[in-house]
């Protein structure tokens, strides 16, 4: 059996330390957007979770956060607003 023959894994909910790796244009205000679409999705959101990574030439930021997911609607929701800000690139 090869690895694409397996079913992708399974989460179960709710899912504590479940990380969200948002990645977009660098600037100003851009970890504030990040952390107001997340204490809008997560109630018990801790906004020391967030960790930044630059690129090498500084153009884009790579924000992690730690959630307890809920579910696969709050994981859209938070998708859908991020990238309705304009400024993300790839949530992941």
């Amino acid at each position: 059996m090869n690895t694409n023959d397996l079913p992708p894994p399974r989460i179960e909910f709710p899912c504590p330390n479940y990380p969200i790796k948002v990645i977009g244009d660098a600037g100003e205000g851009f970890a504030e957007m990040v952390i107001e679409v997340m204490q809008r999705h997560v109630t018990d959101f801790d906004a020391s979770t967030l960790t930044r990574r630059d690129s090498s030439n500084g153009r884009f930021h790579a924000f992690q956060v730690l959630i307890t997911a809920t579910g696969p609607l709050q994981l859209e929701a938070i998708n859908s607003d991020l990238r309705a800000t304009g400024r993300v690139h790839m949530v992941l």
